[in-house]
């Protein structure tokens, strides 16, 4: 079966990488918001600052790493990022333990690990390129796809339970060893690994024209154009309705802390499910006719949860809204990152990645912000609403011709 697929020993090492590192960023999810609640009793305008800064100054931070990831071994990089994560979240236990943890520490922290995970994203996004074959790209995609949406099903709840018996801090250092051991495996792929070549005469176009190349490239191409603003758009609108919804559910409605957890874990088996399908779904009908399709699809349910009631009926309705938005996320997230990947010319491909994600999570950050002030205005369902309603124009930003090569088709389909 083309899922099953055998990619190589050095895919291998770096799905395990991957996948240990999702698991302790899972587990340790919102933990940083639970310590400035628990242990610092920050209010909820500092722990809205936490969460929309860490994104919003990472990203800014992160912008100068892309030409110079372009320019390194993605190895290197990638040990490098885990091991900056590493050292930056055992500083938080560090400083609980002498009693000198801050909030501006917190921000600091969180800081560092956004821009880091921006660098690591887009070092391990070339690496990939570089050992996995064309035709491979979706099924290596699905494969972390499927991964993430496993450690998202199963990480909270273990997290929440953990930070009801141990505290917020412990999963913080979990984290930080998931990072520790991601750069331990990936130290293990071994192998030599050419250095990427750079002219002399560029250097200094690279520290300066360099830093804007990737959203230069990405403007320019008629397909990553429509796909990138489709897509940075898209995940704003998400993120930012995800608040209001948890303010509308567990304040308006009354549901309890367990049916909210029990709304959005559930559905992220739709996730598993879309991930896997995604390889199969290709091989029968070509990696543009799916991604155009589950594109479309994901953009058709943002509206639902705006008509949430209280009770079983409005908490299965958020069920059955979350199952497909995260189901048809399941199939057009590694189509969408394989397509990104073959039309991203090799010598652009950290830049290009690094672009894609400051805009993505500056994007997250400001709508975040945005949303939060509509829904002061007018309440969190119209404010959802609004956004449920911007999601259905979503679709037209999709490419719309297939820019894929024949000869590339016909390996997309191939079942072997």
């Amino acid at each position: 079966m083309v899922a099953r697929r055998r990619l190589g020993r050095r895919f291998g090492w770096l799905w395990a990488a991957y996948a240990v590192s999702t698991f302790g960023t899972r587990l340790a999810f919102d933990a940083f918001a639970l310590i400035a609640i628990l242990v610092l009793h920050a209010g909820p305008t500092k722990v809205s600052v936490l969460a929309a800064a860490g994104l919003a100054v990472g990203a800014v931070v992160a912008v100068p790493l892309g030409p110079w990831v372009e320019f390194r071994r993605k190895r290197p990089v990638m040990v490098a990022m885990d091991l900056t994560r590493f050292v930056a979240l055992m500083s938080v236990p560090a400083a609980y333990a002498l009693g000198l943890l801050g909030f501006v520490q917190l921000l600091v922290v969180s800081v560092v690990v956004g821009a880091a995970d921006i660098a690591f994203n887009a070092a391990g996004g070339a690496y990939l390129k570089a050992i996995v074959r064309p035709e491979d790209l979706v099924v290596a995609s699905g494969r972390f796809e499927s991964t993430n949406w496993t450690a998202t099903v199963l990480g909270p709840p273990l997290g929440t339970a953990a930070i009801g018996f141990c505290g917020p801090v412990l999963t913080v250092v979990t984290d930080a060893v998931s990072h520790l051991l991601s750069a331990a495996g990936i130290r293990a792929i071994g192998g030599h690994e050419p250095q990427p070549v750079r002219a002399g005469t560029k250097k200094v176009r690279l520290r300066f024209g360099g830093l804007f190349e990737g959203w230069r490239y990405i403007l320019a191409h008629p397909a990553l154009r429509p796909l990138f603003l489709n897509t940075v758009l898209v995940s704003g609108l998400i993120m930012a309705t995800s608040p209001l919804l948890a303010v509308l559910m567990l304040g308006d409605l009354g549901f309890a802390p367990w049916q909210y957890g029990l709304a959005f874990g559930l559905p992220c088996v739709g996730g598993i499910i879309g991930s896997r399908l995604a390889p199969r779904l290709v091989a029968r009908f070509g990696r543009h006719r799916v991604m155009l399709t589950a594109g479309t699809l994901r953009a058709c349910w943002l509206l639902g949860p705006a008509f949430v009631r209280p009770g079983v009926a409005g908490l299965v309705l958020v069920i059955v809204v979350e199952f497909g938005l995260i189901t048809c996320m399941g199939v057009f997230n590694p189509v969408f990152a394989a397509y990104r990947l073959d039309r991203t010319a090799t010598d652009r491909v950290a830049r290009t990645l690094s672009a894609w994600s400051v805009t993505s999570k500056a994007t997250v950050a400001v709508m975040t912000g945005l949303w939060g002030l509509l829904a002061g205005i007018t309440g969190p369902r119209v404010a959802i609403a609004v956004a449920g309603l911007l999601m259905l124009l979503t679709p037209f930003l999709l490419p719309r011709h297939d820019h894929t090569p024949h000869h590339e088709r016909d390996l997309a389909r191939s079942p072997t």
